[in-house]
């Protein structure tokens, strides 16, 4: 006589479940049947680090929904998040599987894709460098200052764009007393919030380091154009920075800062120009070339050329840099960067041509294209950058 499946003991159930390690398959064992759906939470708390999903350009199909590539499954995810599809909206990094969503107002939104719930930061026009706010200054709402005192204007677009990325130090489900940094474009300033903060604070000390952020045992790690790290300890009123001055200069045309392990890595980006011909027109654009990846030596301190990631796998562009072992998860590949389009600026404003994104192979060099990419006719310049973005169900 078979076994009735259905009928397993809920603390069966429920042990299972907690040896489940990818989102996934956590949904496919609730889908099983209502027994099984009923035994274990919804909301899985147990999880490890998940493989980031790539958020795609919304659809003229699906308008309100936002579509999510698996790497794993090779499929589309359809989350519904009107609060993200505007066209006025643009995502400014994600961190911690949240969303960082600004429009053309003074807010600024963190979301997570999958759980829904939302939370505010204080608003662009409680950044430090602003002198004043007023809607009814139509195409100057911002008067800004200048780090040599001079004032100008932005308009309500414009200051939306200013801000390179947004990092988070934890995932704010988990705890409250998180702090936001904020790289700013022009002025290669970083700003700091802690939730519940009514506004924006310098780091002083750590302008010119606005190539990335990422957070790592309780301090910020900043990086500038040619390896040098600010080290920003913010969780006094008064942020401490120390500047670890490296003897490499590395030049290349971007800088990604990742933790991976014990080391922290420096993913440099070299891009090259060039024409594109569509009918009745060209067109100038950058096209990722090569990568070099380096590792941190303290004793020095020094970056060291590392030749093979061996299995581990990374995940670059405008949300916060990611390291993961690929022998953890289906349908990826170690020794590999994963990179997205995240420099420039005209990717928000309906520039033409085809996203700079795919994965690149440490061992030869060469640059393989994401599996969606060729199936999905909206991946087009004009519409959002696409994103790396964890699931993050809790």
């Amino acid at each position: 006589m078979g076994v009735d499946w259905t009928k397993l003991p809920p603390e069966l159930l429920e042990s299972i479940s907690e040896n489940l390690k990818l989102y996934p398959d956590y949904l496919s064992f609730r889908a099983v049947c209502r027994g099984w759906r009923s035994s274990t939470p919804k909301t899985p708390s147990h999880l490890p680090p998940q493989l980031p999903w790539l958020m795609l350009p919304p659809s003229q199909s699906y308008q309100s929904h936002c579509a999510f590539y698996d790497l794993s499954t090779n499929k589309l995810r359809f989350l519904s998040l009107p609060e993200s599809s505007n066209p006025n909206k643009r995502h400014c990094g994600s961190s911690h599987g949240w969303l960082v969503v600004l429009d053309e107002s003074p807010s600024i939104l963190l979301l997570n894709p999958l759980s829904r719930a939302k939370l505010h930061l204080p608003s662009l026009s409680s950044f430090p460098n602003v002198h004043s706010f007023n809607y009814s200054h139509v195409g100057k709402e911002y008067s800004l200052r200048s780090p040599s005192g001079d004032l100008y204007t932005r308009n309500l677009r414009q200051m939306r764009d200013s801000i390179k990325k947004i990092v988070l130090s934890v995932n704010p489900s988990k705890e409250l007393r998180f702090v936001a940094i904020a790289i700013l474009n022009q002025t290669g300033e970083l700003v700091y919030c802690k939730n519940g903060d009514d506004s924006w604070r310098f780091i002083p000390g750590a302008q010119s380091y606005s190539e990335d952020v990422i957070y790592c045992e309780g301090l910020f790690y900043a990086v500038d154009k040619h390896g040098g790290i600010a080290i920003c300890d913010v969780h006094d009123d008064s942020p401490k920075v120390s500047i670890v001055q490296t003897r490499t200069q590395l030049d290349g045309d971007m800088q990604y800062l990742i933790n991976s392990g014990d080391e922290l890595l420096l993913i440099t980006r070299h891009l090259d120009l060039e024409f594109s011909f569509e009918p009745h027109q060209s067109y100038l654009v950058y096209r990722t070339k090569r990568f070099e990846v380096s590792r941190l030596v303290w004793s020095g301190p020094h970056w060291e050329r590392v030749k093979s990631l061996y299995d581990k796998m990374v995940f670059i562009g405008e949300n916060s840099s990611l390291s993961l072992s690929a022998s953890d998860f289906t349908g990826c590949m170690g020794n590999c960067i994963y990179f997205t389009d995240d420099y420039s600026e005209s990717n928000y404003d309906g520039s033409l041509g085809e996203h700079d994104i795919g994965i690149y192979k440490l061992w030869d060099g060469s640059i393989e294209p994401l599996p969606c990419y060729p199936r999905n006719s909206f991946f087009r310049m004009g519409w959002p950058t696409p994103l790396w973005v964890t699931p993050t169900p809790c």
